[in-house]
């Protein structure tokens, strides 16, 4: 089985540029034991756009997109030969991927990339993955790396997600704050105020929540713990109470197709469909017809994905569009909308439009 590692950039690099080496040697090692016992580890490593700002000679993050992907460029090679160089020392040759999200939102893309990882582990190598941040825009970005390594660990069905940062895990309040207490189960984080990201990164604990829970509805646990200590990963592996640690969900036994469109494929538009089409769809395990939408909220093609709402505004339902924007508006009869095929329900369990096939 495979464990999805995600370091930050704090973790990678220090506050003036420099890699970090020997936190990436202890993870490194880590990383080498778990492989000794057959395990397969990817891992997603922040760092590049860190590790480049001072070749540009800043201090912190710029905002503008153009000086982000040059920092980006000039830092990734820097990441790369940190990992090599860790890795190489424990025996384990580093492979360097980068992705975009539209790498993942085309089925065909998303095939090639699961089967490229695949391969490296089962040569033995240890895939590291970052954004391609160099060429991504805004339009097309994961957002940040804890959704990458989400997307990731979903991609490869991991056994695990591990989401490795500076604190200790997820706090009912900011560490420094007195009586803050570190939350041991992630249903526990529900409801609390979580902080955005550091000057060198752009993730914070609140991405990190959100990709624990995309990672649970695909029903793979996460833990979110400090990546500072000289042993992490074999004691979470072995077990140990560390961190945060959020369970996995119902929804590992959906097909990889729903996995890919449920998390991974972006969502084009929204269209609200009446109570009968509802109920055909989710207790009768229809396909989606034109008849049965009320209106389409935004522009959208065949083959896009769209989401389904019912008329009290509640999102219940994913699908793969059979026909553009222009063809449902005039709600035609015998027009199919959303094949049942190319559909997930949000609500595991209720239609066999959402079990395994």
């Amino acid at each position: 089985m495979t464990i999805v590692v995600k370091l930050g950039s704090s973790l990678v690099a220090d506050g003036h540029g420099r890699v970090r080496r020997s936190l990436l040697s202890a993870r490194a090692r880590e990383i080498g034991e778990l492989v000794e016992r057959g395990q397969h580890v990817i891992v997603v490593s922040s760092g590049a756009i860190a590790l480049g700002l001072d070749r540009l000679s800043l201090e912190r993050r710029p905002r503008s997109l153009p000086r982000l992907q040059a920092a980006s460029a000039l830092g990734q090679v820097r990441l790369q030969q940190a990992w090599d160089a860790a890795l190489r020392r424990v025996g384990l040759e580093a492979a360097q991927i980068l992705l975009s999200s539209v790498d993942l939102a085309e089925r065909s893309s998303y095939v090639n990339v699961r089967n490229a990882l695949q391969t490296l582990l089962k040569l033995g190598v240890v895939p590291v993955v970052n954004e391609n941040d160099a060429t991504a825009t805004d339009e097309i970005t994961f957002g940040d790396n804890d959704a990458l390594a989400a997307q990731v660990a979903v991609l490869m069905r991991a056994r695990l997600l591990v989401l490795l940062t500076e604190v200790e895990g997820v706090y009912t309040a900011h560490p420094a704050t007195p009586g803050a207490a570190l939350v041991s189960e992630g249903d526990r984080a529900e409801g609390l105020t979580l902080g955005a990201g550091s000057p060198l990164g752009r993730g914070g604990m609140a991405s990190k929540v959100q990709a624990a829970r995309v990672a649970a509805g695909a029903g793979i646990p996460t833990v979110i713990a400090s990546g500072r200590a000289r042993d992490v990963l074999v004691p979470i592996l072995a077990g140990e109470q560390l961190g945060t640690r959020f369970r996995a969900g119902d929804g590992g036994g959906a097909s990889a197709f729903r996995l890919w469109l449920r998390h991974a494929k972006p969502t084009a538009a929204r269209l609200v469909v009446d109570d009968g089409a509802r109920d055909a769809l989710v207790a009768q395990g229809r396909s989606l017809l034109a008849v049965g939408v009320v209106r389409c909220d935004g522009s959208f093609a065949a083959g896009d994905a769209v989401e389904l709402v019912d008329e009290s505004g509640a999102v219940f339902a994913k699908g793969i569009a059979g026909a553009g924007a222009d063809e449902v508006a005039g709600r035609p009869r015998g027009l199919e909308v959303v094949h049942r095929d190319r559909l997930v329900l949000y609500n595991p369990g209720q239609s066999k439009t959402d079990q395994l096939v």
